[in-house]
């Protein structure tokens, strides 16, 4: 497990699952805020990519998110869109409510951001996230990321376009927690 002050990255067990469905993927106005496709359901025991880990796949590394303090299952953090070659990676996370609003999802980038880039030796992750999205945009600005640009009105959400911030990190300019 990679653990930072408040959370730890644990593989995906299979009893994560149908928390991380109930909880994050089931609600629909989350779910359509997260991913870069429609919301759209997903039957009970499908292999849903989102969740079930494909240990084959090189481009996405899925975590689960617990609570240091008694292990709790609180969410979900990824790095995806590997590129071996550029030497970067996306990062992603989503915390089920009831841990949102705590500092989890700053310590989620933190500890990403040490497997990015001294576990797998990246040279620049990057994060995209709505404009309205204060948490993450705090959480990445807390870990150094830099605003890149804004892609106007490049997200479709539930009935409207949306702008999405483009946030980049360096190897070079990353300072890890003590």
């Amino acid at each position: 497990m990679l653990s930072g002050s408040k959370v730890g990255l644990r593989a995906r067990h299979e009893d994560d699952i149908p928390v991380l469905r109930t909880e994050l993927y089931d609600d629909v106005a989350n779910a359509s805020r997260a991913e870069a496709g429609p919301w759209r359901p997903v039957s009970p025991g499908s292999k849903d990519p989102r969740l079930f880990v494909d240990d084959e796949e090189q481009g996405r590394v899925p975590f689960s998110v617990v609570e240091l303090d008694g292990g709790s299952l609180i969410g979900t953090a990824n790095l995806w869109g590997i590129d071996t070659h550029n030497r970067n990676a996306h990062i992603g996370l989503g915390l089920l409510p009831s841990a949102r609003g705590k500092g989890y999802g700053t310590d989620v980038v933190a500890v990403l951001c040490h497997y990015g880039f001294v576990v797998r030796g990246l040279q620049r992750l990057q994060i995209e996230t709505l404009s309205d999205n204060v948490a993450m945009l705090r959480s990445a600005e807390h870990n150094g990321f830099v605003r890149e640009g804004v892609l106007r009105a490049s997200a479709w959400v539930m009935g409207e376009f949306m702008d999405e911030v483009l946030l980049g990190l360096l190897a070079r300019d990353w300072k890890p927690n003590p």
